[in-house]
Formats: C-alpha cells, structure tokens, sequence
C-alpha cells in the first residue's frame, strides 16, 4: 500500500485497513456486520459517530454509506480483553535508522489474533514515540532474543537486503536432548514444506530448501545446550530441524508433535534464544554485532 492511512496512531496502534472484496451489501453497516460478526452492531455505531471508520480519502463513513468491491476502509482494531504478557523487552541499540531489541519469551512481535497492546512493536511506539518502526525480520512469539527494527522508511530497504543476500549472521542457543550418536559440528539440510496441519512445518522430498550449522556448546546432563547457525530463514525451521534429528527442543508444543494450546500459561517457555546477530551495517559500512543478555 503506497498511500498513507486516513487515521493516526493510537495509543502506540496503527490503524487496520481492509479492501473490499466482491459482494454485494445494502450498506457499510451490513458488510461491516457481515465480515466481523464477533462486533457488535453497536460497536461500529459508536465508531462510527467518532468518525474512526475513514475511506482511504479521509472521508468518515456512515451506517448507511456505500459497500462496494475496491473500496479501502480503515479502522482501530480493539479487544475487549486482553491478557497482560509479563515479561519485559530491553533495547540493546538505538541510532536514526535502527532499533535493536531483547525480546522476551511469549512476546508477539506485531499484533495478530488476541494480541494488539501486548506486542513488542505497539511496546516499543508508545515508549519511543517512532510512527515508522517496523520489524525487519520475524521472530516467533515463543522464542526470545535479539531482534531488529527499522526507525526510518528511506533506510529500511537497505537493512532489509542484508537478509534477502543472507549477508547476516544470527545465532541461536537452543536447550534440547543430548544426542549421543551424532558427531557434532554438523550442517543439516532438508526441504521444508507446509504440512496439513494449521502453522506446522514439516519436512519431505525435494530439494534442500533450508541449511543450518548445529554445534554443542555444553553437556547438561540427559540434555546439551546446542548453537544453532541458519544460513536460511524457513519457518521453524530450527525447530524442525533438531526434532527431525531426534532432539525436539525443551518445551516446544509444536514440534515433533502439536499439542494443545496453552493459552496463558507462562511457565513453560519454549528453550529458544536468538543469541547473536552480526553484519555490516549498509549505511555506515561497520561491522555490527548485538548480542542477546539472556541465557537459557
């Protein structure tokens, strides 16, 4: 989307958007009813009359305004309840073009689903005041560690190309089982595919899609604490891949098998740490390296 949104942040959230799709509705009040049936009619009223549902052009819409296919609608996404994650970030780095975090366990970074407020990026824009903060890449809300954030939109796309070229080094630590009948370090290679199973990763046959450098750092017992290297950037893909060798990392309710959610039980986090990122940094040519203060 090239055009700016019609309404300014708000309390650290920036305005959803939504283009209409083919249809055919009586009104604006209709479709809205249509497509979110979990708001209540008199939910969009009231936004509505606080002129919080804008067309791309600014113009506030109505009850009774126009639904049409094409049409581009912006509006605050709210939740009546949402569960307090506490846990909190530390900013590691912060210039004119890059903000460097420490994110906790069970943090998202970006609203999705039951979490809006309860984001690392929402976090970060209502403490740092930033309107243009985005994420460079992702990190799951399971895992925690260090992660980048572009301050300024004329930059981001240099910071971007560093992954895209796979001219970045990250390293994560991961807690899982020992395996004694490896010899380790090691390079493990698969491709990775979608499964039939909602958000899990799987691997199958083809070409190698994903690589990632494995090494022990230390022997804990019936468990080791393993340095992982990923020269690509699959989903899970570190997960999948020490399950696939027989190692599924502590706590993980994904990998080798899914299991139930655990909604807001906060006491088993998943043993994943994006320790360490290092590169050269595009604008001022330096070698960069921001290394994770926690530990698992």
């Amino acid at each position: 989307m090239q055009f700016k949104s019609p309404l300014p942040i708000r309390d650290g959230v920036a305005a959803s958007y939504l283009w209409l799709p083919e249809g055919h509705w009586n009104n604006m009040l209709e479709f809205l009813l249509m497509q979110f049936p979990d708001v209540l009619e008199a939910t969009w009223r009231q936004r509505m009359e606080k002129h919080e549902l804008l067309d791309m052009h600014g113009n506030a819409l109505q009850a009774n305004s126009v639904a049409k296919r094409g049409m581009c609608i912006f509006y605050y996404r709210e939740l009546e309840a949402e569960t307090l994650i506490p846990f909190e970030e530390r900013i590691l780095h912060q210039d004119q073009h890059l903000l460097v975090v420490d994110k906790p366990h069970f943090l998202p970074v970006t609203p999705g689903g039951r979490f809006l407020h309860e984001t690392l990026l929402v976090r970060l824009k209502k403490k740092l005041g930033l309107e243009h903060l985005t994420p460079i890449h992702r990190l799951d809300r399971e895992t925690a560690g260090v992660i980048l954030f572009s301050c300024e939109p004329s930059s981001r796309g240099n910071y971007q190309s560093l992954f895209q070229q796979r001219t970045i080094q990250k390293t994560y630590h991961a807690l899982a089982p020992h395996l004694p009948e490896l010899h380790f370090p090691l390079i493990h290679r698969s491709h990775m595919l979608e499964s039939e199973q909602f958000f899990v990763m799987q691997e199958g046959l083809g070409v190698a899609n994903s690589e990632t450098a494995i090494d022990i750092i230390d022997r804990r017992g019936e468990l080791s604490l393993y340095q992982l290297q990923p020269s690509t950037g699959k989903k899970h893909q570190l997960r999948v891949h020490l399950a696939s060798l027989g190692a599924p990392i502590v706590n993980d309710s994904f990998y080798p098998v899914a299991l139930p959610c655990k909604a807001d039980d906060f006491s088993m986090p998943l043993k994943l740490l994006a320790k360490a990122i290092a590169f050269t940094d595009p604008i001022s040519a330096k070698l960069r390296y921001f290394e994770s203060q926690q530990s698992l």
